[in-house]
């Protein structure tokens, strides 16, 4: 079962990465970010590419500018998350052959994005947006269109969520945070897992 579930790690360091890798999938979690303003990021993100070994998809987070896309590109990663929806990023992550979730707040920015050819809408932070402005932009957004929570919305909030409509989640400091151990991200990761099979009805 592929669950759309974003890890962000984001202060990950590099001699971290090979066990957290194997702990989240190992969860049942395969869609994995190392943010850019983590500590070494590309080498982080280097190790999990080759621990994962086709596992799990592999990329960046809060990426800005194009040129840390061709970086990506070169390394083999396959996504590429921005919290800012720029369609320079979007389209040369697509045209690199990765997937692209640029982040969104407006109907403006949403539309964008799905014009620039973004894979999935990273509604950020979606705490503030709240799930009645969420409700209102998905009324409008092509059905098809994936859509992710990302930014204090963690398990608990999981079910309340999928009932307005979201596709998939970001979760960051409620999984890892610099200091945790792998064993209760573990942990983390498969309480995360179990919230999302349940809200989604295995689905």
């Amino acid at each position: 079962m592929s669950r759309n579930i974003i890890a962000i790690l984001r202060g990950l360091r590099p001699e971290e990465a090979r066990a957290m890798t194997d702990a989240l999938i190992a969860a049942g979690i395969t869609k994995i970010e190392v943010p850019l303003n983590s500590p070494l990021p590309y080498d982080s993100i280097a190790a999990m590419l080759d621990q994962a070994k086709g596992r799990a998809t592999v990329g960046a987070g809060t990426v800005l500018n194009t040129d840390a896309v061709a970086q990506l590109s070169t390394m083999g990663a396959q996504m590429v998350i921005s919290p800012d929806c720029n369609p320079d990023v979007i389209r040369a992550a697509k045209t690199a052959g990765m997937l692209s979730y640029p982040g969104v707040f407006t109907a403006s920015e949403c539309f964008s994005a799905l014009r620039a050819g973004a894979d999935g809408l990273k509604f950020f932070p979606a705490f503030k947006l709240g799930l009645d402005g969420f409700s209102a932009l998905k009324a409008v957004l092509p059905a098809d269109a994936e859509t992710y929570a990302v930014g204090g919305v963690g398990p608990a909030d999981f079910a309340d969520w999928h009932k307005a409509g979201i596709t998939g989640f970001g979760i960051g400091s409620s999984l890892y945070k610099p200091g945790r151990t792998v064993e209760d991200v573990a942990r983390l990761a498969a309480e995360t897992v179990a919230a999302y099979d349940e809200a989604f009805d295995g689905k």
